[in-house]
């Protein structure tokens, strides 16, 4: 469906009734929203086209750097009776909220406040316009998307709490997603995420996750690539699939196996929480899942969760909720689809209770990173809890 002001909403059910067809969602949208690509007041009066995100190129680098100015002013921790990912309440008119029914199982919807958006005049493909006279500085829309996905419609819940029918839509939301971004015509790769936790930066607590699908290859994706291509070229060795093998062999770091995944702490862990969720089978992204693949993935995913919310304890013995980033590694669109596979990142910034692992001089300015434990460690504290 379409929200009022234009943009995509999907609605992802495992409730029966929905799931049959018996009932259907609520499809339209009753908040008095304008066009989001409407012409803009500047503050001399006069309107303007509106212009989208734009993004500049990095010439000591090579990184794309997109401006996403207007985010500046998007919602910043609401009280629970602003919930914007909230269901509807019943019998209102209106509420600003972003999902129109009372209730949902997942959803999906367009960002309202995107760091990546084309508009309908976005000319895909186009070169990059030089800036200020200079060769060495050019820009480009920021022309990919950035979506929404809401996990329950419950504030208080999290993913690790929803039941294992709920983590299988979601599976089911991020390969549909992916399929659908990747399909898009300059889309170079699509990142499903969540950023979990105040401590992480996240400004809304609803459960949910966002979908990137973005114009370029991103700088960790292009560092593996190069690591991948030269380790096939001077070896004939796929990296990916040798550096599982390697883990498996070894076994110090392994937490848990099933019959299609293995989830392991790296040898060269940087977080001083940190795990890899690999498939046996090399794939390139979600869709790639086969449906056994994805029923033993709702199992494991649910289990590394809440072993991650028992790896630090209050003084009381009681586990501390984890914040955590949980970043699904897919293979870009159209480069690389041999040298990468669909890999899991999960990793927190919390070094003990209370305390954080802050990026500092070396991290930030060099991105030379020191580690404050070490990967064997990390991989016994999540056995003894697992």
């Amino acid at each position: 469906m379409r929200l009022a002001d234009g943009r995509d909403l999907f609605y992802f059910d495992d409730n029966p009734e929905y799931v049959s067809g018996a009932r259907t969602r609520r499809l339209d949208d009753p908040r008095p929203l304008g066009d989001r690509f409407a012409p803009v007041t500047g503050p001399d009066g006069e309107q303007r086209p509106f212009v989208g995100p734009q993004m500049r190129h990095d010439p000591l680098t090579g990184e794309w750097i997109p401006m996403a100015t207007h985010r500046m002013n998007r919602t910043f921790l609401p009280p629970a009776s602003a919930n914007p990912f909230a269901p509807a309440r019943p019998g209102a008119a209106y509420s600003d909220g972003e999902i129109p029914d009372t209730d949902y199982d997942v959803v999906v919807f367009e960002n309202r406040f995107p760091s990546l958006m084309r508009t309908p005049d976005t000319a895909i493909g186009a070169a990059p316009s030089v800036c200020e006279g200079e060769p060495l500085f050019f820009s480009a829309p920021a022309a990919g998307r950035c979506e929404v996905i809401c996990f329950t419609p419950n504030l208080e819940d999290s993913l690790a709490t929803v039941p294992r029918s709920r983590m299988r839509t979601v599976i089911e939301a991020w390969a549909d997603r992916t399929a659908e971004l990747s399909a898009m015509e300059g889309i170079e790769q699509v990142f499903c995420f969540e950023n979990h936790g105040k401590e992480i930066g996240v400004t809304l607590s609803h459960p949910h996750g966002q979908i990137y699908a973005y114009p370029y290859v991103p700088p960790k994706t292009h560092t593996m690539a190069t690591q991948a291509v030269a380790y096939r070229e001077s070896t004939g060795g796929d990296l990916e699939r040798e550096v599982l093998a390697a883990e498996l062999r070894s076994g110090r770091r392994i937490i848990a196996q099933t019959d299609h995944w293995v989830l392991y702490v790296p040898f060269a862990a940087r977080w001083p929480v940190e795990m890899h969720l690999v498939p046996r089978r090399a794939v390139a992204d979600i869709p790639e899942l086969s449906d056994e693949e994805r029923e033993d993935l709702a199992d494991i995913y649910l289990h590394m969760l809440q072993a991650g919310n028992r790896f630090f304890q209050d003084p009381d013995g009681m586990g501390i909720e984890l914040p955590y980033i949980a970043a699904w590694h897919q293979a870009p669109v159209r480069q690389f689809r041999d040298d990468l596979h669909l890999h899991l990142e999960f990793f927190s910034v919390l070094r003990a209770p209370n305390k954080l692992k802050y990026l500092a001089g070396s991290e930030s300015g060099m991105a030379a990173w020191i580690s404050d434990t070490t990967p064997e460690q990390i991989a016994d504290r999540l056995r003894e809890v697992w």
